[in-house]
């Protein structure tokens, strides 16, 4: 797969339904997130970022919340048939930008072994376990954080 030429851009109410679809595609057993979820974390000012394929279409998104002295990676997910290129990376990456200084926390799935490597090639490091974190299918998570 050729590498992903990298644009992000401010995510908006009208990519809601494609970002549904996404969660629907990359999350089917653990409880995608609803267009009502994303419109709330929209509503709340929180920082999602989306990227589009050559067609105009978002193949890739990720959301971060501020909350005080730390931040909390809500969401990251890239297509599948974009997966691969690179553009995981350049979305957390703009996350971490945005949380600057700040401590981030995030949660990822205890057998997602992709996205453990590409978290702890950014420093991140694990720092517990959370049983049955994931509904419905009760799988577990790691809790992850890059220190300040």
């Amino acid at each position: 797969m050729t590498a992903v030429p990298i644009g992000l851009e401010a995510a908006s109410a009208q990519d809601i339904p494609t970002l549904v679809e996404l969660e629907e595609i990359l999350f089917p057993g653990d409880s995608p997130w609803t267009a009502a979820m994303f419109a709330g974390e929209l509503s709340a000012g929180f920082h999602y970022v989306v990227h589009r394929d050559a067609d105009g279409v978002v193949d890739g998104y990720a959301g971060l919340a501020l909350l005080g002295d730390e931040a909390e990676v809500h969401t990251i997910g890239v297509r599948p048939t974009a997966q691969g290129a690179g553009l995981g990376r350049a979305l957390l990456r703009d996350l971490l930008a945005h949380a600057g200084r700040r401590r981030v926390v995030l949660e990822v799935r205890t057998d997602n072994a992709p996205a453990i490597a590409l978290y702890e090639s950014e420093g991140f490091v694990i720092l517990g376990v959370r049983r049955r974190y994931y509904r419905p299918s009760g799988a577990d998570a790691y809790t992850m954080v890059r220190p300040a």
